[in-house]
């Protein structure tokens, strides 16, 4: 995900980023396939408040061109640690 770019893009550069994904692997018409991807990220970033950073994760996970190009539906479990 594209956070980080994301972040820094609205003045916000955040001193860490740390995400786990878990995936899911599923028999579609025979081939193996990943399905889902759940992302769980803390992020720890100064002067910014939860809703400015909810927004900002959201819009990095609409439009990163990893996650646009995956067929695979991905949630986001977004935390900001003050």
């Amino acid at each position: 995900m594209a956070l980080s770019a994301f972040l820094g893009k609205a003045g916000h550069q955040p001193e860490r980023i740390a995400t786990e994904a878990s995936l899911t692997l599923e028999q579609v018409q025979g081939n193996w396939t990943i399905t889902t991807i759940d992302l769980n990220t803390t992020a720890k970033v100064s002067g910014i408040d939860r809703k400015q950073f909810d927004a900002i994760a959201n819009d990095a996970k609409a439009n990163c061109p990893v996650s646009r190009v995956l067929n695979a539906k991905i949630s986001l479990s977004a935390k900001l640690e003050s």
